[in-house]
């Protein structure tokens, strides 16, 4: 799977880009035909304190699947995003 990070507005460190590929490669145990994705990394202004956004395109055969998340920090956001991916992959193979 071909896996594009955009870290929006900042330089995202080496950890959290292999993190989260790493995260994404485990999505192909649950669908094997997985062609590509789409990360975007961005820090929301404002005052919540969960302003940490990942959110992630997972292009397979026929669908495209998107999720998005906020939390206190990205590895806790791409942690959200990767499971409701995992379920919406669960849910088109059903």
């Amino acid at each position: 799977m071909q896996v594009q990070i955009h870290s929006i507005h900042f330089d995202a460190d080496k950890a959290l880009l292999a993190l989260i590929e790493s995260k994404l490669q485990k999505l192909t145990v649950f669908n094997n035909t997985i062609i590509s994705s789409e990360v975007f990394l961005r820090v929301e202004k404002g005052a919540r304190k969960e302003n940490k956004l990942v959110e992630i395109k997972l292009h397979i055969p026929g669908k495209e699947l998107f999720a998005k998340k906020n939390s206190l920090s990205f590895e806790a956001a791409a942690d959200e995003v990767v499971e409701a991916l995992r379920r919406q992959i669960a849910k088109a193979q059903a």
